[in-house]
């Protein structure tokens, strides 16, 4: 800090987390006694997010020596001495050179004695060793319950930690399996921070899955890692439960003939997604763009590109924002290759991939807000036609990660598609879906507008069935996600777009470095967790 500013003051950082501008408070450091540079030892632990913004507020004061003998925690700040503000968010630490990320001290609503001089702090986020110790489970279950009528039951497992006060925390959950009453699921995988202790208890839940979001239970079990650890090398079952429906007492429980078992388990570490931003790799975003006829004339206000003049942004706006600023964050260089895909250009045929800047030859823009600039310009230039073709558009990607792959660069892409209706061209999507999965690149396909869009889950090998191209070849690698956002003005999109990219976490991407290739990890790490520190 500044040594006249801070000349025998007792500091204090107090820390925020910052919800649409309401704060909460996440911890205290210690009050450092007659310090113009204060270098706390104090450690705050908080979740890292991948897939949200998580905006910190660092607030600095003063405390009076009449209150030294008080704890940090019972200190009333409103007593104390105000000494400034800093405002960032942690992904903005985690993506800095060792993780250490300096901030100038400022002020807002507080009245200073001295508002010209004030101080830097600097703060240092520490990965918990427990995000890195992992277990892997694999489940399967025998004679499920029919809870269909025309078919069998379409299971998935929620597994979820048991807060204090008894509430669970959904921690991961596997693929539906469809049609099938005797399922085995791919591995899960959890970390030690997730789950606290192998003693702490999980709840296992069944359900069966249904299109509308109301999965029915088909049964659960309570366990701890170490019991499940025990069930894997007994061989032996736990049968479900249900709550009993007709029992006066709330803990009664009708036990069930399905069982469930755990196939394999497996303890290891790994190197995860702060490391990897730490050592340079970097996340690089593309953006398509829908322009088919189908989303209505651009200047009428019932088209999904109409130009709102108040400044509301349209669906395909608001998908790349919440997306955009999200993942820009993890791109240093901020140049965005964007395309359209769908329109005739001026005097030309159709394109099914254009450059959103109209440069024959340099498709990348600077920034969000390049892409905000270049896809309303495009409008105005480009007339609206069909069909909805993706093959273009995944070669073009493919070709970019496969340059970067031979270039020996660090880094991995993320093509985001918006679109408001169904592929035409099923298989050639599917073909350079399956090209894909060999280069550091994943797919986010986002369906803005009222289409059904049933048909594009076979996008989504976790929906639909497994994806085969024309010569017979498989996936290497889940490489693909799709969401449908039917509601693009509610609070249902923002928690559909997290989805979307926390998905991400089961897509592990892999690609050459230096000519060996490296499981990188998952690519949204959903419950890494931070230590800060300050100076």
């Amino acid at each position: 800090g500044d040594q006249e500013y801070f000349f025998k003051s007792n500091p204090i950082v107090v820390v925020y987390s910052s919800n649409d501008g309401a704060l909460e408070e996440i911890g205290r450091t210690e009050v450092i006694v007659n310090s113009s540079s204060p270098s706390w030892n104090a450690k705050i632990i908080l979740q890292y997010q991948f897939e949200v913004l998580q905006p910190l507020v660092f607030h600095i004061y003063d405390i009076d020596p009449q209150f030294h003998e008080v704890g940090e925690k019972m200190l009333k700040l409103e007593e104390q001495q105000f000494l400034g503000e800093a405002i960032c968010n942690l992904s903005d630490v985690i993506t800095k050179q060792n993780r250490l990320f300096t901030l100038k001290l400022g002020v807002s609503e507080h009245n200073l004695p001295n508002p010209s001089k004030f101080g830097e702090l600097t703060v240092q986020a520490e990965e918990s060793a427990g995000s890195k110790a992992l277990m892997e489970m694999v489940f399967h279950c025998s004679d499920l319950e029919i809870k269909d009528l025309l078919s069998k039951s379409d299971p998935f497992l929620l597994i979820s930690r048991m807060s204090e006060n008894g509430t669970p925390v959904p921690i991961c959950k596997t693929e539906v399996r469809k049609n099938d009453l005797n399922p085995k699921w791919k591995p899960v995988i959890m970390n030690l921070q997730q789950v606290g202790s192998k003693e702490n208890p999980l709840m296992i839940e069944c359900f069966n899955f249904s299109s509308n979001g109301k999965h029915d239970l088909v049964g659960k079990i309570v366990k701890s890692v170490a019991e499940l650890e025990n069930m894997y090398h007994s061989g032996n079952g736990e049968n479900f439960f249900v709550p009993a429906s007709n029992a006066h007492d709330c803990h009664s429980k009708e036990v069930l003939k399905s069982q469930v078992y755990v196939e394999k388990y497996l303890e290891n570490s790994r190197h995860t997604f702060i490391d990897y931003i730490s050592a340079g790799c970097q996340l690089n975003l593309m953006v398509a763009i829908d322009y088919t006829a189908s989303n209505g004339n651009p200047r009428l206000p019932d088209s999904l590109h109409y130009i709102d003049p108040s400044g509301r942004p349209n669906a395909y706006q608001r998908v790349i924002l919440e997306i955009g600023d999200i993942l820009q964050y993890y791109d240093p260089a901020k140049r965005i290759p964007s395309w359209g895909y769908g329109a005739r250009p001026i005097d030309g045929p159709v394109s099914h991939c254009f450059n959103l800047n109209g440069s024959t030859y340099q498709p990348e823009v600077e920034g969000i807000q390049g892409i905000m600039s270049a896809y309303i310009s495009a409008l105005r230039n480009v007339s609206l036609a069909g069909p909805t073709l993706f093959g273009p558009l995944l070669s073009t990607a493919t070709a970019i990660a496969s340059q970067s792959l031979t270039s020996n660069q660090q880094k991995y892409f993320i093509l985001l598609i918006v679109t408001d209706g169904v592929v035409t061209d099923f298989q050639e999507t599917i073909d350079a879906i399956i090209k894909a999965s060999d280069f550091p690149l994943s797919i986010i396909v986002v369906g803005v507008g009222g289409a059904d869009f049933k048909e594009m889950e076979f996008l989504d090998p976790n929906k639909g069935g497994r994806l085969e191209s024309s010569t017979g070849r498989v996936a290497s690698r889940d490489v693909i996600q799709f969401a449908p956002m039917k509601d693009v003005h509610g609070m249902c999109f923002s928690n559909a777009v997290f989805d979307v990219i926390l998905a991400l976490e089961d897509k592990s991407f892999c690609f050459h470095v230096s000519c060996h290739l490296y499981n990188i990890c998952s690519l949204s790490p959903a419950y890494d967790f931070a230590f800060l520190t300050f100076t």
